[in-house]
């Protein structure tokens, strides 16, 4: 019998397939059924402050327009459930999940001050959410802002969590730092208990009809794993944190690629919204069959097995596989 299970977290997960943040969670019946397929935990959207504010902003500008001019006016004020006030709706959605499900339910955070992360942090810890992923999306734009402050708001941003909440808080980052092992050790030591590699930052497109910027998404294919494989190849031996894998995770061969460098869980989103739920059924079945097939007893025994530290050349993951990859083009 091959045990699938994987500890991230903190958390002892049944396998090392998790649901990423997305609009798979906007309801409750999805994650039900992600759960009943298969997925080990799931991972809510993210909540933004920015759009917290704007409910609160809404709700106030309501509230006093009019209000003292009869009292009358006390009628004209605004039905509260129209308004999701501090996140209300989102709160309940993880409180009722919690219930709901036998599985850990992380919720995901994307703030836009320091005030907001620590109090919305503790607003997820008391609607019982095991974990906490701390989404940080921030274009780094200002030229007068140098690379060591970007690097010093996001050590600032956990470790103000961190010091908020008891719960495991992982960090989920984009690539682009000079020095991302560098990076990656300073928020290990600030108290991440987990990174995720990596964040999408999603890029505007153009309407040339209305000339505006459009927003859309575009999901990942495949070929996006080759980025987090690698660092998470070269982090696995260097820092203590749980290490996650995000973004192009499409098939059982993906997630068992993911494990061979050093995941402890692998983050599926895309796959899941093209196929739905039950895609993870079969590749929960590719992996424990490839597993079965080289006598793996475990996923731990085969975590990390082709990590950097691991494998007989640890260069394939820095110049020698850029140089073999350019050579090797026919």
């Amino acid at each position: 019998m091959i045990d699938l299970s994987t500890t991230y977290l903190g958390l002892k997960l049944r396998n090392p397939i998790v649901p990423s943040a997305s609009p798979l969670t906007r309801d409750l019946d999805t994650p039900r059924r992600l759960e009943e397929a298969g997925a080990a935990a799931v991972v809510l959207e993210s909540l933004f402050e920015e759009e917290i504010l704007h409910d609160q902003h809404e709700l106030n500008w309501h509230t006093e327009q009019m209000t003292g001019v009869f009292a009358e006016s006390l009628t004209y004020l605004p039905e509260h459930d129209r308004y999701s006030v501090y996140g209300e709706e989102y709160l309940e959605r993880l409180y009722q999940l919690k219930k709901s499900l036998g599985i850990p339910v992380i919720a995901s955070l994307n703030g836009a001050t320091r005030g907001g992360w620590t109090r919305f942090a503790e607003m997820f810890q008391q609607a019982g959410a095991d974990a906490i992923e701390l989404n940080i999306y921030f274009l780094a734009a200002d030229p007068e802002e140098a690379a060591a402050e970007v690097e010093q708001r996001y050590v600032d941003i956990l470790s103000a969590v961190r010091a908020s909440v008891t719960i495991p808080v992982a960090v989920k980052v984009g690539p682009y730092f000079s020095a991302f092992a560098h990076m990656a050790r300073r928020l290990d030591e600030a108290g991440a208990d987990g990174l995720v590699l990596f964040n999408r930052f999603y890029q505007p497109d153009i309407d040339l009809e209305g000339m505006s910027l459009q927003p859309n998404v575009l999901l990942s294919t495949p070929q996006a794993m080759r980025l987090p494989l690698r660092w998470i190849a070269i982090l696995r031996d260097q820092v203590r944190a749980s290490l996650a894998a995000t973004g192009g995770i499409h098939t059982g061969s993906d997630v068992v690629k993911m494990l061979l460098v050093g995941a402890d869980v692998t983050q599926m989103a895309s796959a899941l919204l093209l196929h739905g739920p039950q895609h993870l059924k079969g590749v929960l079945h590719f992996v424990e069959s490839w597993m079965e097939e080289r006598e793996y007893a475990s996923v731990e025994q085969l975590k990390g097995s082709m990590s950097y530290a691991n494998v007989p050349n640890p260069g394939d993951f820095e110049r020698a596989n850029y140089m073999r990859a350019l050579k090797s083009f026919r």
